[in-house]
């Protein structure tokens, strides 16, 4: 069974840039993530790691201790491997520009963007939860200050992409563009082992999910939309599933068969979901496990970033899945 590093050297040829630099990153992303899964895993033991930090984060919601902790975990991790020159997070108003070793100046050409911890309202119930990564390579010449461009790429640049979900066992998925692959940690080593290879959207779609409770706040497309998924009957019937964490969705999604939505609404006209931290990874991702991402109109990953903390509509899923959702879309009156 091969263990995320030896997986990674194995397929070195398949990557683009450098596999050392990628084994450095992903360094990083493990040490932070058991990190936090320790204190995830002694949450309703201690009441330090839960419950609200009485702050608020950049757009304004509650932040949880644990948002805080896990922020913190993976700017301190990726700054101790030097093999990233800036980190945007979504707990961050701004981007964080990280120097290099030699004579302090911008030696690293990766730029990382993270949702440090997805769902995090769900800690205090035990729901699974996430981080979401996303990694491209900066625009700016090495050497040079970062500017804001570095992170306002397309999704189509993306060179790394993945999440980990924090459920009933620790997995880390993540593609690189040659399709998606799951790593399960094993606590007893603390060590990643390879355990679902090449995800893929099964042929068979039977999850729609989608947060019904907010249906009179819903465009008249989605309304119709999830009628035709209460009503459909064949060849067979469609089954609602929310958890209202977008790794845990996205994560049953792709290996059960079935499409994400979080639409725009009379509250959040230009959705909810952020563009950079959430919906551009998750979109990557999709696309190579075989499905299709939009904002009902248009391709994720062709949308160009205005600022880094943009939302907007987000739907994954089945291509077939996807497209009927954007038919309705299309046909609203």
């Amino acid at each position: 069974m091969y263990t995320l590093g030896e997986f990674i050297i194995e397929n070195r040829d398949k990557f683009l840039y450098s596999t050392e630099a990628l084994l450095r990153l992903f360094s990083s992303i493990k040490l932070a993530s058991k990190s936090i899964n320790k204190e995830i895993n002694k949450a309703g033991l201690t009441e330090e790691i839960i419950g609200s930090s009485g702050f608020t984060n950049i757009q304004g919601e509650p932040q949880q201790k644990l948002d805080h902790f896990a922020h913190r975990a993976f700017i301190e991790s990726f700054k101790s491997r030097n093999v990233v020159c800036g980190i945007a997070s979504e707990e961050s108003k701004d981007f964080i520009v990280i120097k290099g070793e030699k004579e302090n100046i911008f030696q690293n050409k990766y730029v990382v963007l993270i949702d440090p911890l997805d769902g995090s309202s769900n800690i205090d119930v035990n729901i699974p939860i996430g981080t979401i990564f996303s990694v491209y390579i900066r625009k700016t010449p090495i050497q040079m200050e970062l500017t804001i461009e570095d992170f306002l790429q397309k999704g189509n640049k993306q060179i790394l992409a993945g999440y980990i979900i924090y459920g009933s066992s620790t997995i880390l998925v993540y593609t690189t563009g040659n399709g998606v692959h799951g790593f399960t940690l094993d606590p007893s080593v603390g060590t990643f082992y390879l355990s679902h290879p090449n995800l893929h959207f099964p042929k068979r779609e039977k999850i729609y999910s989608i947060n019904e409770g907010n249906y009179a706040r819903f465009p008249e497309g989605i309304r119709n939309y999830i009628r035709y998924c209460q009503e459909k009957r064949r060849p067979y019937p469609y089954t609602a599933r929310y958890i209202g964490s977008l790794v845990g969705d996205f994560h049953r999604n792709m290996i059960q068969g079935g499409i994400y939505i979080y639409p725009k609404t009379v509250h959040f006209p230009c959705g909810k979901l952020r563009l950079l931290y959430e919906c551009n990874p998750i979109a990557f991702l999709t696309e190579q496990a075989g499905g299709k991402a939009s904002d009902g109109k248009k391709r994720i990953l062709d949308i160009k970033p205005i600022n880094l903390h943009q939302r907007t509509p987000f739907i994954c899923g089945p291509v077939e899945m996807v497209s009927k959702l954007e038919e309705f879309i299309k046909n609203e009156k």
